[in-house]
């Protein structure tokens, strides 16, 4: 196994290292040590195999719809909605206006699924209005690269759906499992902020205009869209109306209906949205491919029983266990981008944490977390490039301003690991009542 091991850590680096795509690099890889440690397997028939069960998987349709409605959302007008509506509410918070990076993250988050689309749509109008308000721009980039992690862990995820076909979990559970970490996760943040700057005022600008409650209320309707697809889309899965993947296509057709109720929505914009979300497809449906060929070949060859049975004979608690897999993945999020680190190593960690007593959905939310981390860990953290791109500022500056909210989310971890509970009691208890 010594020499399997060293040709597959060989062959990844040498591929991956080239450039070559992560998709191309596990199937090349896949291929290469079939080919050298099984020379009697037909490869061939194993890859087509894979492709075909990816392409027909029933939980694989919503990636696509759920991936469109983000990109059409983002052409919106949904940021400046949720700045105008959240304004009036912070003024008495500790923190004032820095809250409403993290309360806007959170609602995109529910109806975007991706990390990267709602740091670029909130960013775009927060970071701006912020800093002109004469806020700290440490705090403002910092809040602004935590709370844009959130749209990986509140439901819908593009991440949870990706874990959740190679795992075999249920997509809906695990989206149930991602409510209650989001929001303590959020409150967390807000927290943060608070503390801050009650121990230094001078972080937060002024205070906005008093505002009487006719005025907030009226605010509020700028939030009514968002609210109203949030009820469709997460409401439906949950009532049993409807599927993921129908409750995506609702998505699709809500951000459209809100894109042309804006007037922001135009047939050159949705065609793009089209074009990108397609892009997105591609490139996630190959890693998937790549990804499930790997896990199958290793798993013909013993290579994940090996490893697991290796870690396993060191006799780690569970607790110490999640330790170790933290820091794996906080320096694997150094060099490799999330999701790409979740799929290549998945088929060794899930055996290793189902012995230690945890079960997938819990390990979902645990890996989903970890990318939230890497997506801030220079250098390929890719919140870090989104900000890059607002705002101008240097990698490493980014980084260190979004270093207390990398903490906040390792310190989060954590406490999962002690109270598995905060995860898995909503769809628990969801699934009883079914």
């Amino acid at each position: 196994m010594g020499k399997l091991s060293l040709t597959l850590l060989g062959l990844l680096a040498l591929l991956l290292g080239a450039g070559v795509w992560v998709g191309l690099g596990l199937i090349g890889s896949g291929i290469m040590v079939l080919s050298i440690f099984r020379p009697n397997m037909p490869v061939e028939k194993l890859l087509a195999q894979q492709i075909w069960n990816s392409a027909v998987s029933a939980e694989m349709l919503a990636l696509p719809l759920f991936i469109l409605m983000a990109e059409i959302l983002f052409r919106t007008k949904l940021s400046e909605a949720l700045f105008s509506g959240l304004a009036p509410w912070t003024r008495r918070l500790p923190g004032r206006m820095s809250h409403i990076t993290v309360l806007a993250c959170t609602l995109f988050a529910a109806v975007s699924g991706s990390s990267a689309a709602t740091t670029a749509t909130v960013g775009r109008i927060t970071a701006t209005e912020l800093l002109n308000r004469g806020y700290d721009r440490k705090m403002v980039i910092g809040s602004l690269a935590g709370a844009g992690t959130l749209g990986f862990l509140i439901p819908p995820s593009v991440i949870m759906i990706i874990y959740g076909v190679l795992a075999e979990e249920s997509i809906l559970r695990l989206f149930m499992a991602g409510i209650i970490p989001g929001g303590l996760l959020a409150a967390s943040y807000m927290i943060y902020l608070a503390v801050r700057s009650i121990l230094d005022p001078t972080l937060v600008g002024k205070a906005p205009p008093s505002t009487g409650w006719s005025e907030k209320l009226a605010a509020l309707r700028g939030l009514g869209p968002v609210l109203l697809l949030i009820l469709s889309v997460i409401g439906s899965m949950y009532g049993g109306i409807a599927s993921p993947t129908e409750a995506a296509g609702v998505g699709v057709a809500g951000s459209i209906l809100i894109g042309l109720f804006q007037r922001s929505l135009t047939v050159r914009n949705l065609a793009e949205a089209v074009y990108h979300a397609a892009q997105t497809c591609a490139m996630i449906g190959f890693i998937i491919i790549g990804a499930m060929f790997l896990s199958v070949g290793l798993g013909y060859l013993g290579l994940p029983a090996y490893i697991a049975a290796s870690i396993q004979s060191l006799n780690l608690s569970p607790f110490v266990l999640v330790i170790v897999l933290l820091i794996f993945y906080a320096i694997l999020g150094c060099i490799m981008e999330g999701m790409s680190a979740i799929v290549m190593t998945l088929p060794i960690t899930l055996p290793l944490i189902l012995a230690a007593g945890y079960d997938k959905v819990w390990y979902g939310v645990f890996l989903v977390l970890v990318v939230e981390m890497a997506q801030i860990t220079p250098p390929v953290g890719f919140n870090l490039i989104v900000i890059q791109r607002l705002t101008g500022d240097r990698i490493g500056t980014i980084a260190r301003a979004a270093l207390p909210f990398f903490f906040i989310m390792a310190a989060f971890v954590l406490l999962i690991a002690v109270f598995p509970g905060i995860v898995t009691w909503l769809p628990d208890t969801l699934s009883q009542r079914n």
